[in-house]
């Protein structure tokens, strides 16, 4: 139980303090996880940032998952989820219960922004530093990363992934890359269940939606589907949700609460709390959590155990090398656009930004005070 206590209130604190997005949430997980707790290694960790990163979902959700389980097995998982997750669905069930249209000051979104490019910038280094031993993994990240921005779609991640692991395979071959051995604390027993219970939900959810014709019903369907089906993070799977849902809520409230989850720390995939505040109360809020998120949880249980299996092996052990590699040159890419495009529009942006960047790789300041620290500069410069 202290175990537990432990994992659930350290991801508590960085679902409190997670701001920016899913790259930024990858470089506030490293800070915490890696440099300061010790928890795992650099390897370790960018390893299940690459699994991830292949599988559909909120990747940033699925590795504090799947950190959970190396701390704490199952349990560890759904501790580690609900620490991370918790915080903004808390807050949107709330905003969405009262009916508030809420207007987020431009100096408080604008600082959030500005925190994010220096933690992200701080992570791709410190993954670099590790990653990038070699002229052929650089090239891999550099080419990566070019064709991400050129091809700024969810299927070029997937091409990046295969094509980088591919090359490793081809280039590393001969190379004796070794793993660090990988324990989870769940069986493969336990891993088929959660396996079998993903394909079986993903079946008989849209017969039961069709057969019923139950709003409860229909509603946990598209949401698992969207939890499922969706690769390259929350801003993808949001169109969905408006697709689905606005001829349920108006325009105008799902805009708001849009509005609302882009400033909220934590995971955009809590946008289906708001959601389903609105449509049917809090339990509505609740029952959008686990719907959007309950796919996420049963895909890190179910391919972790294989995964570490698997990364022991030669030639998947050169092919993840490369794997990193690729996956630095697509954080690389979000970094650029839509981060720093979108964040750094005149030369004093860059300087907050700079300054910021600073204080996290060289002043060594926790996390939570460069957050703090942007939010000031952006309330009072900003407003």
């Amino acid at each position: 139980m202290r175990n537990l206590l432990e994992i659930f209130l350290t991801a508590l604190k960085l679902g409190v303090t997670s701001f920016g997005g899913p790259i930024a949430h990858l470089g506030y997980f490293r800070n915490e996880y890696v440099v300061r707790r010790k928890w795992l290694s650099e390897s370790v960790y960018q390893d299940i940032v690459s699994l991830c990163q292949i599988l559909p979902g909120p990747a940033s959700s699925q590795v504090g998952m799947a950190i959970g389980i190396l701390r704490g097995g199952v349990l560890g998982a759904i501790a580690a989820f609900l620490g991370f997750t918790l915080p903004s669905v808390i807050a949107l069930i709330i905003i969405a219960s009262l009916f508030v249209q809420m207007n987020i000051p431009l100096g408080f979104t604008k600082g959030l922004m500005l925190v994010a490019v220096a933690v992200v910038l701080h992570a791709l280094i410190g993954m670099g530093k590790k990653a990038l031993t070699n002229m052929i993994t650089i090239l891999i990240t550099i080419i990566s990363l070019l064709f991400m921005l050129f091809y700024s779609v969810t299927w070029a991640q997937i091409c990046v992934i295969i094509v980088s692991g591919l090359v490793g395979i081809i280039a590393f071959k001969g190379h004796t890359t070794r793993s660090e051995q990988l324990y989870i604390n769940i069986s493969k027993r336990v891993s088929n269940i959660a396996l079998l219970s993903l394909c079986i939900l993903l079946i008989m959810l849209p017969v039961l939606s069709y057969t019923t014709q139950n709003s409860w019903v229909t509603f946990f369907n598209q949401l698992y589907q969207a939890g499922l089906l969706v690769f390259g993070g929350g801003h993808v799977v949001l169109p969905l949700l408006q697709s689905a849902f606005v001829p349920d809520i108006t325009l105008e409230q799902f805009l708001a609460g849009y509005g609302v989850t882009q400033a909220m720390p934590g995971p955009l995939f809590t946008f289906s709390s708001y959601i389903g505040t609105v449509m049917f109360g809090v339990m509505g809020g609740i029952v959008g959590m686990v719907a959007i998120f309950l796919p996420a949880m049963l895909l890190v249980i179910g391919t972790l155990p294989y995964f570490a299996q698997i990364r022991s092996n030669p030639y998947i052990a050169n092919a993840l090398k490369a794997i990193n590699a690729g996956v630095i040159g697509i954080l690389g890419a979000a970094f650029m656009n839509p981060i720093v495009k979108h964040t750094i529009i005149q030369p004093v942006d860059a300087l907050f930004a700079i300054l910021l960047f600073v204080m996290l790789q060289y002043g060594k300041v926790a996390p939570w005070i460069v957050v703090v620290t942007g939010l000031v500069v952006g309330v009072i410069y900003y407003r």
